[in-house]
């Protein structure tokens, strides 16, 4: 057989041609772990907007006690049965429907704080990275500063002053959650500021400001992607220290570390498991779920990291795609 039929013969590889985005959402449905904690996060969001219906459904409100039904003679919760589906507390309350709504504050806050949060971090470490000098020092004192205040003395004479609410929760959650971005953002932005492309936007002219937006910040998007899903969780854990505390969501507004903090109260979880269980196991699988899914983002988002090249490779089927 000659060349040239050898070669017909031969079946051309496939090459298909992927933007940035679909390699990205191709690597991170590849990742069983990040579909599946993205998965449990879809769950508890779903939870959260259909906590009014399970309080139509069972026809139970979250702060509605309960005493009759709700606790034994002797004054203990009852636990999970076909008045209570997860038990209730020690006021007679459903756990279910306060878990719905306490689902929708750790949510709200999480989301809410991280964002700010990844937004003062962006506006510090981009300021100190391209200007430097003078400015760089006193942003980067300022960072060492809050990163060495103690979060829950912060916390205490902030309630003492203003006493505990959601906003209060939200601001001392970002005030002590930038710090540490805005160091990463410095360092990176440091470095691209000696780019040549940055060089050349200065040389053709472009102010300060626009070089900032149009030509290092969307270089950032890997870092504050990846940092903003990873601050979600440790906001939820924030938000449930501070409530578990007193310094949080003011009751009878239902939130997880309230819920975890009645069960702490007299020792109920010795004779009512379900009242520390379920806010915790919800609180666990929250956080976990958030963290892996950041953790499966950057690698999805990095076509650089070996673990991501090794998975695609491995589950690549017909053809060269590119």
């Amino acid at each position: 057989m000659t060349d040239a039929a050898i070669d017909s013969a031969s079946p051309e590889p496939h090459v298909v041609q992927r933007g940035s985005l679909e390699l990205t959402l191709l690597r991170l449905r590849r990742d069983g772990a990040s579909m599946t904690a993205l998965a449990v996060i879809a769950a508890m969001v779903l939870l959260a907007l259909a906590a009014p219906l399970l309080a139509g459904l069972t026809g139970h409100s979250p702060i509605e006690q309960f005493r009759d039904i709700g606790l034994t003679p002797t004054g203990i919760p009852v636990g999970p049965g076909s008045d209570f589906w997860f038990g209730s507390d020690q006021l007679g309350r459903d756990v279910l429907v306060r878990l719905a709504y306490g689902a929708r504050i750790s949510l709200l806050v999480g989301v809410l704080a991280s964002m700010a949060a990844s937004l003062v971090a962006v506006i510090v470490g981009v300021t100190a990275g391209y200007f430097g000098g003078w400015v760089d020092t006193c942003l980067s004192r300022l960072t060492d500063l809050v990163m060495s205040v103690p979060f829950l003395l912060c916390a205490l004479a902030l309630v003492s002053a203003f006493g505990p609410s959601l906003l209060l929760s939200v601001v001392v959650i970002v005030f002590f959650s930038w710090a540490p971005m805005a160091r990463v953002i410095r360092s990176q932005v440091i470095a691209l500021s000696r780019q040549d492309f940055v060089q050349a936007s200065r040389s053709l002219g472009a102010g300060a400001l626009s070089i900032m937006i149009v030509d290092i910040l969307p270089n950032l998007s890997v870092p504050i992607i990846v940092y903003t899903t990873m601050q979600i969780p440790n906001s939820i854990v924030f938000e449930a220290t501070l409530s578990f505390l007193g310094m949080g969501i003011v009751p009878p507004t239902p939130s997880w570390g309230g819920m975890l903090a009645d069960a702490s109260s007299n020792s109920l979880y010795l004779v009512a498991w379900w009242m520390v269980f379920v806010p915790g196991t919800a609180l666990l699988l929250t956080t976990l779920a958030f963290n892996i899914l950041g953790d499966g983002l950057r690698d999805a988002l990095d076509p650089k990291s070996s673990r991501t090249a090794r998975s695609l490779s491995r589950k690549s089927k017909g053809g060269v795609k590119a």
